[in-house]
């Protein structure tokens, strides 16, 4: 097991949707991430760090968080991101949260550990508290007050999302608006995205798109050969006798 204190967390702060979907926009009008970034910084000026430049401001993370999100993901990353890219064309509110959510899940997979331990704790009990979902991802990342902050800061991201919501208890969360996810190529989207989150791991359909870290979303079946078919990116390969796997395709 890798040592939780050694794994980087770099999404660190509150980050709103439409902050995502300008950053999309720069994407899809083909901008360098040099470009973006300057695009951003400028989006950003009266809203973070208001009257402040220094190097390493909340603002200067927030925009990196933008551009890597969107404007230059990892390499593996980038089919995924130009398919993300795509189906963002579509209006509905529920295919433009589902695809920044798993476009930001792929590439900070510290989005997705919150997720899930908020996604635990709202199955389980109804509510969750910031004080149990941040030491459920410090036994993962470590008791450093840099995962603390980032904690929270992602769960007020989420609020701003409309995904989770506040309770008359401060620090208490129940869930917010859930959202359909019906499109076959949305869903075989969200689970390649998925898969990406949980390192390249293979899972079963349900326990891919049914786990705690998509909660925000009610996410219609698809059977297994359909999904990889919206997908060329996902294979279903057999595990055992009566059991399959998604995988994602090992490029050739």
């Amino acid at each position: 097991m890798s040592d939780g204190a050694s794994r980087p967390v770099r999404f660190s702060q509150r980050v709103r949707l439409e902050w995502l979907d300008e950053a999309a926009h720069l994407a899809r009008a083909g901008q360098n991430r040099a470009n973006a970034r300057s695009a951003l910084v400028e989006m950003l000026r009266d809203k973070v760090s208001v009257g402040g430049n220094a190097a390493g401001s909340n603002r200067e993370k927030t925009v990196t968080i933008l551009t890597r999100t969107w404007c230059g993901p990892p390499s593996r990353l980038i089919p995924l991101r130009d398919t993300g890219l795509r189906l963002l064309d579509d209006a509905a509110l529920a295919s433009r949260l589902a695809v920044h959510w798993g476009m930001t899940m792929a590439v900070y997979p510290f989005w997705s550990a919150v997720a899930t331990q908020a996604g635990r704790l709202l199955r389980l009990q109804g509510v969750a508290t910031a004080a149990q979902i941040r030491r459920r991802v410090q036994e993962q990342y470590g008791e450093r007050s840099t995962v603390a902050r980032a904690t929270r800061r992602v769960l007020r991201s989420f609020v701003d999302w409309g995904v989770l919501a506040d309770t008359t208890t401060r620090g208490q969360y129940t869930v917010g608006e859930q959202h359909p996810v019906q499109a076959p190529e949305l869903v075989g989207w969200l689970a390649e995205a998925a898969l990406h989150a949980r390192a390249g791991h293979p899972a079963s359909p349900n326990d891919l798109l049914q786990q705690p870290g998509l909660f925000p979303f009610r996410v219609s079946y698809v059977p297994p050969r359909s999904l990889a078919a919206a997908s060329l990116r996902l294979e279903v390969v057999r595990h055992g006798l009566d059991s399959e796997l998604v995988v994602l395709r090992v490029p050739t």
